[in-house]
């Protein structure tokens, strides 16, 4: 029987620069509630998710009032004032931060503060496809547009043969002591995925949902807020 546990880990340190807005975005409301709360949420209210981590930045003035505004996340999310300038230092140092609460073979879900459109059904898919993989995974979506490579003055260079290839999503899971591994030995990475790559595995891909995208650009907003109202 596998006895290893679930644990959520969300960097949200970010300052949010693309989205233009005065406030970090994972702050930012988001039908009626900020952005971070509706993935802590989403993560709290699944039974098969041990525990939740935020890691914030260490001069963050927001994430007392979200917790203290929302009841129903005490005791499920503990906050980690260790966030970095990047994400793969945030999510090392809450890694580094939990070493006393966790196995080595416990599963890490290391997901994104502005992917609000996650749902339980998602983290359950995502954990029933990995609960035995060697490796681990992420949720991903096939890419179906056509692309195109640009050059410096934003023309077409070179139409790029989309078969075989996914847009990573999140949360990316992986057991505790491999991704640690591979976040300390990583440098210049974008995701845990690909700390994990750098160590010659191959993780798994497990298909995800259009409603599971990053809010980054102002227009996203409107169509997050979209799918939050249809899940409540």
């Amino acid at each position: 029987m596998n006895s290893s546990r679930y644990f959520a880990l969300i960097p949200a340190a970010g300052i949010g620069a693309r989205l233009g807005a005065d406030i970090p975005k994972q702050y930012m409301p988001l039908a009626g509630r900020p952005m971070l709360t509706h993935v802590l949420t989403t993560f709290a209210a699944a039974s098969v998710i041990s525990h939740v981590f935020v890691v914030v930045s260490a001069d963050d003035g927001y994430i007392g009032e979200l917790m203290a505004a929302a009841p129903h996340l005490q005791g499920r999310v503990s906050v980690l004032f260790d966030g970095g300038p990047s994400r793969r230092e945030s999510v090392l140092n809450g890694l580094q931060a939990i070493r006393p609460l966790v196995g080595d073979d416990d599963w890490m879900l290391v997901h994104d503060a502005a992917r609000p459109g996650l749902t339980g059904g998602l983290i359950e898919h995502l954990i029933e496809t990995l609960q035995d993989d060697p490796v681990g995974g992420l949720l991903a979506l096939p890419v179906v547009d056509t692309l195109k490579r640009s050059d410096q003055q934003t023309r077409v260079e070179q139409t790029v043969e989309r078969t075989a290839l996914w847009a990573a999503q999140t949360p990316q899971m992986f057991r505790y002591s491999l991704l640690l591994r591979a976040l300390r030995l990583a440098d210049a990475v974008t995701d845990e995925a690909g700390a994990v790559e750098l160590l010659g595995l191959q993780p798994r891909l497990v298909e995800g949902s259009p409603r599971n995208f990053k809010v980054t650009l102002p227009h996203d907003v409107a169509l997050a807020e979209m799918f939050l109202k249809e899940k409540s």
